[in-house]
């Protein structure tokens, strides 16, 4: 089993919604703290959302209001429900896994997956 395997991406028009899915091994769920990172081409990573372990999220400044992240206990999966999408939300988009801390890089993270890619077309 992949430790992470993301799944949910798609094409859509901008304004549309998606939501995105990302299966855990039960060590890594419970290990680590969860969240979203995404990369796009001809820029920097961004980490888009972290779930502490307080169950409080963090959300980059360029989503917040837009996109809401969330876990399944019962099932070890990861989610990121995405509304009003715009074309700069284009990225390959990866679950990531990191320690449970105060950090303020969202980016930062231990492992990832093989990511799932959302492309918003204007």
């Amino acid at each position: 089993q992949a430790q992470l395997a993301e799944s949910g991406g798609s094409s859509v028009q901008a304004g549309g919604s998606l939501t995105l899915s990302c299966s855990a091994s039960e060590y890594v769920y419970n290990r680590y703290c969860m969240g979203w990172i995404r990369l796009a081409p001809g820029k920097e990573g961004e980490g888009v959302a972290l779930i502490g372990s307080d169950r409080t999220t963090r959300y980059a400044a360029s989503v917040k209001g837009r996109f809401t992240a969330s876990k399944d206990n019962a099932k070890n999966t990861l989610y990121l429900q995405m509304t009003s999408l715009k074309p700069e939300d284009t990225a390959m988009y990866y679950c990531a896994a990191r320690s449970c801390d105060d950090r303020p890089d969202l980016y930062a993270y231990i492992i990832r997956g093989q990511g799932t890619q959302v492309t918003v077309s204007s």
